[in-house]
């Protein structure tokens, strides 16, 4: 004599292969596309790599712009970095120039582009140093550098 068969049971059982079809998918091998178009560098431009989003699929890639500024204020380094034809890098972009590029910035404080969450008063930077980022006054003046970003798949 065979229980019945109730729609708790059921539902347990879709779980459960719902649960399969979940490790199955984790564990497929990820093929990333990436453009097959060259990437062209101006003069004095340097390739830093391949920025992940927070997902960690593939969002741009990321290009050192030539020269910096010292001695500027954050608002006035955004204002440089637009003149430059960039912007200025965002915390993770900073974390791959640090990786991939230290060896085009100074062992000293560079501005990001992104302000403090909770207090707009401050704003983010990078010691080329040692690669440390915390938080400044905005008016406070330190070194810039600029960057661009290239979508993937351009």
């Amino acid at each position: 004599m065979s229980a019945a068969i109730t729609l708790e049971h059921i539902e347990a059982k879709q779980s459960e292969i719902q649960k399969l079809i979940e490790r199955f998918k984790a564990e497929q091998p990820r093929a990333l596309h990436l453009s097959a178009t060259p990437i062209e560098l101006a003069q004095g431009e340097v390739y830093a790599g391949i920025v992940l989003a927070d997902d960690g699929a593939l969002s741009h890639h990321l290009v050192l712009l030539p020269g910096e500024v010292e001695y500027v204020s954050w608002t006035n380094a955004q204002d440089w970095a637009e003149d430059q034809g960039g912007q200025l890098p965002t915390r993770r972009e900073q974390a791959l120039l640090f990786a991939n590029c230290k060896q085009h910035f100074q062992a000293a404080a560079y501005w990001s582009g992104q302000q403090h969450e909770t207090d707009s008063g401050w704003a983010w930077y990078q010691y080329f140093s040692h690669g440390s980022q915390t938080c400044l006054g905005k008016s406070i003046e330190v070194r810039a550098r600029a960057v661009r970003r290239l979508p993937i798949g351009e």
